[in-house]
């Protein structure tokens, strides 16, 4: 799942990392790789409060939308991509049938994603699930 992100920075400061689609979700650091690194923790973490909490994970939503936000103004912006199968816990296989052209196409997009075939089963599962909870 791929989260918009914007970065400030004050003379004399760290960088600050702000996450607009799960309010509460910050994090930072000294250099901008590391502040990058560091929301991607702060991302899975706040995730998976959410979903140990059973409540709609919230879909993210274009940087250009976020960008007319006066608060975000002077940020730099980036996108941040978790993978939800790295959510903390014990991870579980399962056995499942699908079309072989599905697959494919679905191994491919992923690739193109940067994400593994179970990471985006649960990303997709997650998503299907929190639209399903608002509608």
């Amino acid at each position: 799942m791929n989260y918009p992100v914007v970065i400030h920075k004050d003379e004399g400061s760290d960088y600050g990392v702000t996450v607009p689609d799960l309010p509460g979700c910050f994090s930072g650091g000294k250099t901008l790789e590391e502040a990058i690194d560091n929301a991607k923790e702060a991302i899975l973490c706040h995730v998976e409060g959410i979903v140990n909490d059973g409540e709609a994970l919230p879909e993210p939503a274009p940087i250009e939308r976020h960008k007319e936000n006066p608060e975000y103004a002077d940020g730099l912006w980036a996108v941040v991509s978790v993978d939800l199968s790295d959510l903390s816990g014990k991870a579980k296989r399962v056995n499942i049938t699908v079309p072989e052209r599905f697959l494919i196409q679905f191994d491919s997009f992923a690739r193109k994603k940067g994400e593994t075939r179970s990471g985006l089963f649960v990303s997709a599962a997650m998503e299907y699930i929190a639209r399903r909870k608002a509608g």
